[in-house]
């Protein structure tokens, strides 16, 4: 399988595309791919038919913002097993899925599938969206969520029959002759939106199309990992459509909570540790939260303000199971901002002392470096 992923060509060069393209060049480069490539003006052609598949592979991660992120920092190994269409390559796709998917690309220009559009294609319901909070425990441990959901259903006792307009197909079909030859073109049937089916008998309570809406709780399972924005689709849980359809998606986007003490910067967590002079002088065991309860560290004496300590692993799961991130623990001495006399008499008596005298040695870092350090 690594083997196969690093012999995988690149999703931009099988467009024909810079790295900094925008969406419409994405999408239009796709376009002239899959007109070039159809199965229609390429039957029988299995060469074709690989190419065709690549191209709409390529254009389903780099069209999305997000999968497009993934594949620019980890390539095709972002997807290996997760994303994609089933994460098993091009060589795994199947036609129909392509032209459900992708069919508005063509603009009307070429039929849903090979020499005839495929046979009859199910319509599909409307997604739903939702928002789920997460707090950054729920987010480093993986979390299942219940939440309810109103979906619009068909209703007990509704009946559809066969559209007469398109018999069934979804499609009506028609034929045209171009420079290129004969070219076959479909569009949604008008009678019934593309199910193939209409309103046959209804219940009083349901809609015009036979839909009723329901509350359903939705169990939601979200691995660790993921991100403020990021979006997971659970299939078949969002509205229902007339006749012999497939249940919409519910997309559920995904909406980080703000930890009182940890900030998160990717996989890593941040921690201010503040601690008095005393503290830092005579050195100390401190208790710091952690996104798995409290981890003990033990602070030296003579410990320096800004001095950061990182302890692996204790950040955020990488999504794709590539280890976590640290926790990043920044110490600050907190300064006394008065003292009374006697503790002024003190501090002033050693004004002079060298062991007060600021001697930072070469293995100290400044600022910089430590910053340099943190995003290295």
């Amino acid at each position: 399988m690594e083997l196969i992923l690093i012999m995988k060509k690149d999703f931009y060069e099988i467009l024909g595309i810079s790295k900094n393209a925008d969406a419409a060049e994405i999408k239009k480069a796709y376009r002239k791919k899959a007109l070039e490539f159809h199965p229609d003006k390429n039957p029988g052609n299995a060469a074709a038919e690989e190419s065709f598949k690549a191209a709409a592979e390529a254009y389903e991660v780099l069209s999305d913002p997000q999968k497009k992120a993934k594949y620019d920092q980890y390539g095709h190994q972002a997807f290996d097993g997760s994303g994609g269409f089933g994460g098993g390559g091009h060589g795994s796709m199947n036609m129909d899925d392509i032209f459900s998917q992708f069919g508005d690309i063509f603009g009307g220009g070429f039929g849903g599938g090979f020499g005839g559009g495929g046979g009859v294609r199910r319509a599909k319901g409307t997604n739903l969206r939702i928002k789920v909070k997460l707090t950054l425990e729920e987010i480093a441990n993986g979390v299942e969520k219940k939440v309810k959901v109103k979906r619009k259903v068909q209703a007990k006792g509704v009946s559809y029959k066969t559209c007469s307009t398109c018999n069934g197909q979804g499609q009506v079909m028609r034929v045209t002759n171009t420079i290129l030859g004969r070219m076959q073109s479909a569009s949604t049937c008008p009678t019934c939106g593309g199910s193939g089916q209409i309103l046959d008998k209804k219940p009083s309570e349901a809609d015009s199309q036979g839909m009723v809406v329901e509350d359903e709780t939705v169990t939601i399972k979200i691995p660790a990992g993921v991100v403020d924005g990021m979006q997971l689709k659970v299939s078949n849980k969002g509205n229902d459509a007339p006749g012999n359809s497939v249940p919409g998606d519910l997309i559920v986007a995904i909406e980080e909570i703000e930890h009182e003490f940890l900030k998160r910067e990717g996989e890593n967590l941040h921690f201010d540790l503040y601690i008095s002079f005393s503290e830092a002088v005579l050195g100390i065991s401190k208790d710091i939260s952690a996104v798995n309860g409290k981890v003990r560290i033990k602070l030296d004496e003579g410990i320096q303000s800004g001095k950061i300590l990182r302890l692996k692993g204790k950040g955020i799961p990488n999504i794709n199971g590539y280890g976590s991130g640290d926790l990043l623990v920044h110490v600050n001495v907190w300064t006394p901002k008065t003292l009374n006399k006697e503790q002024k008499q003190f501090f002033e008596s050693n004004l002079e002392n060298e062991n007060f005298i600021p001697n930072p040695e070469k293995s100290d870092k400044s600022f910089f470096e430590k910053v340099k350090d943190m995003f290295s």
